[in-house]
């Protein structure tokens, strides 16, 4: 019997194709426009999108020109170079392709070339470790939507996230220690941050969600489609890992936007009282970013660094995300090929 052919679709969230205004607008326009993104009805969000973009681009440029690289935005460099590790890894049986959400490479690009491909058999991993409505909920959607407009339908496999897979934590702990950790004096796991609003909506019962202090703590039922849990899982397996003790240990959550309540605490937060405490040395990890970002380098790197600097600590040092990394390419290329490419 012939195999079928297989493709592999990794899905990021996507970048601007250059540090310049007028694609900042564009990118931001497609991004916040997500019915998921900012879950409230068209014509609010509509009119809230077309206020802020133009004043946000002009703030989100200059953020994204003190990270670019010569071959362009970190995200897309460092998740084009996943790409073409796993290609390798995975070999000829397997086509490989990245789709951004929103900007290029695109996923309709993605999905045309499996198409010339006739790929018959599409898994899909949106690299996203933690499961969040607007993150790996849209790009679910979006594969879906793109697939029902057409005549041929290939099988679809889903990879759930992550955030608690031996592969991944592994990962993370390997990449934590390419430096010394005995010289710091506190650790931060920062994740992106969510609204409220939407995190509320992923606990069906309506009878847990925020309503104490610690329910992520106790959340062993609501791990399937909480974020907050899921992130607060992913930081104490990493932590147990790298024998990180509770005391020396903070969980934080960055990129908020706009008045509504996000969920606490905040990574911003945690950074300057951190220093006014008395820490001098504090490594900041990241995992619910697989690949350096405007969030990674940027809001943490440069302006989480100055702040903490100039509230008294002597040095913050961010842990590289994954990118490419060779434990990180080897893992998830042997996760995968253990739970979906059989046949490999």
């Amino acid at each position: 019997m012939t195999p079928m052919k297989t493709g592999l679709w990794l899905i990021q969230l996507g970048t601007p194709d250059e540090p310049s205004v007028d694609a900042c607008k564009k990118f931001l326009y497609e991004f916040l426009m997500d019915k998921r993104v900012i879950d409230i009805p068209f014509p609010f969000r509509w009119s809230l999108v077309h206020a802020i973009v133009p004043f946000r681009a002009r703030k989100v440029v200059h953020a994204y020109r003190s990270v670019w690289l010569p071959n362009g935005s970190p995200l897309r460099v460092y998740s084009t170079e996943l790409e073409a590790e796993l290609q390798k890894k995975l070999g000829s049986k397997i086509l490989v392709r990245l789709g951004m959400m929103y900007g290029n490479p695109s996923m309709q690009k993605a999905w045309e070339d499996f198409k010339n491909a006739d790929v018959e058999r599409l898994i899909v991993l949106p690299l996203y470790p933690q499961y969040a409505s607007a993150s790996s909920g849209s790009a679910l959607e979006k594969v879906l939507g793109l697939l029902q407009k057409e005549v041929n339908i290939p099988s679809l496999s889903f990879v759930p996230p992550f955030f608690d897979q031996e592969f991944f934590i592994e990962a993370l702990h390997a990449r934590a220690k390419e430096t010394d950790l005995s010289r710091f004096d506190h650790f931060l796991f920062s994740f992106h941050g969510l609204p409220e609003r939407q995190i509320k909506k992923s606990d069906a019962s309506d009878a847990h969600c925020l309503l104490t202090k610690h329910c992520c703590d106790e959340a062993e039922a609501q791990l399937s489609f909480c974020y907050r849990a899921q992130s607060v899982r992913s930081a104490n397996l990493l932590a147990k890992r790298l024998n990180i003790s509770p005391d020396k240990m903070s969980i934080g959550f960055q990129s908020r936007l706009g008045r509504t309540p996000w969920i606490r605490p905040y990574t911003d937060e945690i950074i300057i009282n951190l220093a006014k405490e008395g820490k001098k040395r504090i490594a900041v990890f990241e995992p619910s970013f697989v690949a350096d970002c405007l969030e990674t380098l940027e809001e943490i790197g440069i302006r989480g660094r100055e702040s903490f600097l100039k509230a008294g600590g002597e040095e913050l040092y961010l842990v590289p995300s994954l990118n490419a990394h060779s434990v990180w390419v080897n893992g998830l290329s042997s996760y995968l090929k253990k739970h979906f490419f059989v046949e490999v």
